[in-house]
């Protein structure tokens, strides 16, 4: 059986070859002569005979994808693909996938490309970074999440605050010794220390026994010089409680303790002098200047269960305690304060609108806006709390019971940026609404179109840390594109000025941008077709227009070479014209290869001169 399927799958071969070849004779000699639109309309002749076949639809695909018909190129390669295809479909579809946004569906394609092509230089770019198109911010989001590895499962893991160099410190009930509280029947807190790596990862936590006794130790908080630390600390341990006679127990509060670093240990521990035998101080935070610290407690005089508070710190002189308010402090629990860098104050709270539990809030410093839920990711229906950031390493911190224990997790910041385009008539100086604004990838991937509204105006919000492209167009007008690099910086607006078409029509020529192709290849470009697309509008508005389309190359090559390939070129530019609706009587394109040099440098040119001399010309036969 399997021999007679095998021959049937090879005589099933060679007839479908043969048909193949005789069917698409005509097409194909079109599409080799670069005459795409008159090859397309052959092979929808073959469609409409329901003659068409994997091939077919494969260079149906390809013919649409020269002249940059994006959404009809689409098309017939999802049909192409559902047979076997070779790599170069796959990778052609992925491209055009990508230009219309549909990211998912790109890369599913790349995969089979890089299948096929691994040692091609596209597919190893691919697989170091499949994820590299930009996406836009999700207002939701602030910050991807993961589960920090070093979590225990099992036991409770809160107060990370990673330091300058790179000591990632934490408390948890993980039991390295035979620690319990009687009371609750769980293990007490120790300070943990990991160092982290390079890459992010983290080295086996370990004891800071110096800092640790027989009771609760913990959380800490660290100077940006990474010499001085506070810590809270059980009363236990220094035997500062109230006996209570009548139940025979000693009640201890937590108290924040201060340690200096000496050669590599943590010593010279006191107490802060706002401790008391009354109420819990615990939770310190210490401001990036070291001048302000900011800690929790359900002292007198506070707004609800605990608050937030603050005191000022000069060297071992320390300032009266000062509630932060309503904006940080509610009638419920308020806790785990943290002073960013950026003057950032993180804190959680049970007692403000929120996911569930206690969720993690912050209040900007700098400014008189009111504190903010984190969102989503962040925030669960669960305990969110404990959250630190260290704006040097770009890394947070924080802990949540949303997988059943109170576990470690790490928060990378989403970088955000705000792009306002004003969109202008460079000659009036009017606002154009109805302009086509496209935000890009610096690969060309189309991330985002909007239309400027009644004030002339668009806006986007996109991750910050890679360069992009504003392309501005409107019927009528030249159109423009403008690089936006990467920044730090949360809002950038750009001036889009077009200049009306009239103004690039001379007495024998229409100056267009130039017409880029990629190396060695015909097909035409996103950029190239924005150009274009230019004179077709210029075409329709001078009805009697006629264009002799010119192609040059640089001197690189033999003349033989450059000859061909900027006669396809020609023919490529042509034939978009054509498909966009112009007639091909009022086009005609020629080949010039490197015989006409705008700078005549010969075999010694530069990059730069290079550029200039690959260049198209639009000239005006008729008007």
């Amino acid at each position: 059986m399997r021999k007679i399927f095998s021959i049937l799958i090879l005589t099933l071969s060679i007839t479908t070859g043969f048909g193949q070849n005789e069917l698409t004779e005509k097409a194909d000699k079109l599409y080799d002569g670069y005459q795409y639109v008159d090859a397309i309309e052959a092979y929808l002749e073959l469609v409409n005979d329901r003659k068409a076949n994997g091939y077919v639809y494969k260079q149906l695909g390809d013919s649409y994808y020269n002249i940059y018909n994006t959404k009809e190129a689409s098309k017939w390669y999802a049909k192409a693909v559902k047979s076997k295809q070779d790599a170069e479909t796959y990778y052609r579809y992925a491209q055009i996938l990508k230009s219309e946004g549909n990211y998912e569906a790109s890369k599913k394609q790349m995969d089979k490309f890089s299948e096929l092509k691994p040692d091609d230089q596209r597919a190893k770019a691919y697989l170091a970074n499949p994820d590299y198109v930009p996406q836009l911010a999700d207002k939701d989001k602030s910050f991807t999440v993961e589960k920090c590895k070093i979590s225990d499962s099992k036991e409770s893991d809160f107060g990370a605050v990673l330091s300058n160099d790179n000591i990632l410190y934490f408390v948890s009930t993980r039991k390295e010794t035979s620690k319990e509280d009687k009371g609750t029947k769980t293990p007490y807190l120790d300070i943990f220390s990991s160092k982290r790596n390079d890459n992010g990862s983290l080295s086996r936590p370990q004891e800071v026994k110096e800092l640790n006794t027989a009771y609760h130790d913990g959380p800490i908080t660290i100077s940006s010089d990474g010499k001085t630390m506070f810590f809270s600390r059980d009363g236990h341990s220094e035997k500062s409680y109230k006996k209570i006679k009548k139940n025979s127990v000693k009640l201890a509060q937590q108290g924040i303790y201060k340690a200096t670093l000496v050669n590599g240990r943590w010593e010279n521990i006191e107490a802060l002098p706002i401790n008391s035998t009354e109420y819990t101080v615990t939770h310190p935070s210490i401001s990036h200047d070291g001048k302000t610290l900011y800690f929790a407690s359900n002292m007198p005089g506070g707004i609800g269960d605990t608050d937030i508070w603050k005191i000022s710190v000069n060297g071992n002189s320390y300032g009266q305690p000062e509630n932060m308010g309503p904006k940080v402090n509610s009638a419920g629990k308020e806790g785990f304060p943290f002073s960013s860098k950026n003057n950032i104050l993180y804190f959680s709270s049970n007692g403000k609108q929120g996911y569930g539990g206690l969720d993690v809030f912050k209040l900007d410093l700098n400014t008189d806006n009111e504190a903010e839920n984190l969102g989503n990711g962040i925030n669960t229906n669960h305990d969110d709390f404990s959250f630190s950031m260290n704006d040097t390493k770009k890394v947070g911190y924080f802990s949540s019971n949303r997988d059943g224990a109170d576990n470690l997790f790490i928060a990378t910041p989403i970088c955000k940026l705000d792009i306002t385009t004003l969109v202008t008539d460079s000659k009036t100086n009017n606002i154009i609404p109805g302009a086509e604004v496209i935000l890009s990838d610096v690969q060309n991937n189309k991330i985002a179109t909007q239309s400027s509204d009644d004030k002339g105006q668009t806006a986007f919000q996109v991750g910050c840390e890679v360069d992009y492209f504003i392309t501005v167009s409107k019927e009528g007008y030249d159109s423009k594109s403008i690089p936006v690099s990467a920044s730090q910086k949360t809002e950038i607006s750009i001036s889009a000025a077009l200049s009306p078409l009239d103004e690039i029509i001379t007495e024998t020529e229409v100056k267009l941008n130039n017409i880029y192709f990629e190396f060695n290849k015909s097909n035409i470009t996103p950029q190239g077709a924005l150009e274009l697309d230019k004179l077709v509008s210029i075409m329709n508005t001078h009805a009697t227009m006629e264009i002799l389309v010119r192609s040059h190359t640089d001197t690189q090559g033999s003349q033989d070479y450059n000859l061909k390939l900027s006669e396809r070129r020609a023919q490529a530019t042509m034939q978009y014209l054509i498909s966009k609706g112009i007639s091909k009587d009022r086009l005609t394109a020629k080949g010039m290869g490197s015989s006409e040099p705008k700078i005549d440098c010969k075999s010694n040119c530069t990059e730069e001169e290079d550029a200039k001399n690959r260049r198209s010309e639009f000239l005006i036969v008729k008007k």
